[in-house]
């Protein structure tokens, strides 16, 4: 039960937030960080081994977390000496990680059960499992379809139905064969790579609490519903 977690980006859409402090360590609610929340359900979840891939303000989150003991887990890093990605940091871990692992990026505030996302990943064989969740989009205009110059279909205000990736991945160490290490490798490209020889990632569906914390506005929302949820989101922990 092994996890990498992905703190190493610069959280620019946080700001002022992460101008002193790495994203994944901005307080959420009664003063836990995102990071150890985060942390503690791992370690509830029966994870024991963790890597955190630090970059930005990296000595920071080291600092703060040490060797993982206080949630009762080994936790390592990897230090990014430049951007590698979303992917890329994986590639130099390569020698040292488990056949499957979790991966997940640091801001993710959810109650996902990231065991069972890694024992469905396990059973599925898929080169890459993917924890998706429901997201509807409203546009705020009048679409037209349109044949050169006419218009032939128009829809007032629609709203469409999409499933998006919760930045949580079961992901098998052979997918990244062929990769070079050092080099930047983002989700989309090892995505679009997957689809291209046609070896699909499995999708993991998932309807229950989930909140990327990217921007100020999503971190007021995790603020506003913290208290509410603590229960839900450590239990266990």
């Amino acid at each position: 039960m092994y996890a990498v977690i992905l703190a190493g980006g610069k959280g620019v859409r946080l700001r002022p937030y992460t101008t002193a402090l790495p994203k994944p360590l901005v307080p959420i609610g009664d003063q836990h960080a995102i990071l150890e929340i985060v942390l503690r359900q791992l370690s509830s979840a029966g994870f024991t081994r963790c890597t955190i891939a630090i970059g930005h303000l990296g000595e920071i989150i080291r600092a703060y977390v040490g060797d993982g003991s206080q949630w009762g887990m080994a936790v390592d890093y990897a230090t990014e000496e430049s951007p590698l990605g979303t992917m890329g940091p994986l590639l130099n871990l390569r020698d040292r990680l488990p056949e499957r692992f979790l991966v997940m990026n640091g801001d993710v505030l959810t109650d996902l059960d990231y065991a069972d996302v890694l024992r469905r990943h396990e059973a599925s064989r898929a080169p890459l499992t993917i924890a998706t969740y429901p997201r509807k989009v409203h546009v705020d205009f009048g679409v037209l379809t349109t044949d050169a110059t006419r218009v032939v279909g128009f829809t007032e205000k629609p709203s469409m139905d999409y499933r998006v990736s919760m930045g949580v991945y079961g992901l098998s160490r052979e997918t990244l064969d062929g990769y070079t290490p050092g080099l930047p490798l983002g989700f989309d490209e090892l995505v679009l790579d997957l689809l291209k020889t046609q070896n699909p990632p499995h999708a993991y569906e998932f309807d229950g609490y989930w909140l990327d914390i990217g921007r100020p506005d999503d971190y007021d929302r995790a603020n506003a519903e913290f208290t509410s949820r603590k229960s839900l989101l450590l239990k266990g922990a």
